[in-house]
């Protein structure tokens, strides 16, 4: 069975182009549910709502999180509930935008 660590990992392929971070560390990933078929479920946010780049990022996780073996379908749901704030982000990309 593919594990949440497994998606996680691939999800560290999908980088902010304005931030250089990825959507893991930014804590951009708001969850990952892996279903016994192999189905799995990203919820997603993006760090603000008139965010342009929102079709390339499900496109992205599509991608990424497909080559997992194992993965029979991927679907990308973004949201905006609660709201993202820089509290979310690993303390790594904390310190690399100087927060």
């Amino acid at each position: 069975m593919i594990s949440i660590e497994e998606v996680n990992d691939a999800l560290r392929e999908v980088i902010d182009p304005e931030l250089g971070l990825d959507f893991v560390e930014l804590g951009l990933i708001y969850g990952v549910e892996v279903d016994p078929s192999g189905a799995v479920k990203v919820t997603y946010t993006l760090t603000a709502p008139g965010c342009p780049i929102g079709p390339q990022v499900a496109e992205q996780i599509e991608e990424f999180v497909g080559e997992i073996e194992g993965v029979t379908s991927v679907e990308p749901e973004m949201t905006f509930t609660p709201p993202w704030t820089p509290d979310r982000m690993s303390e790594d990309a904390k310190f690399a935008l100087g927060f």
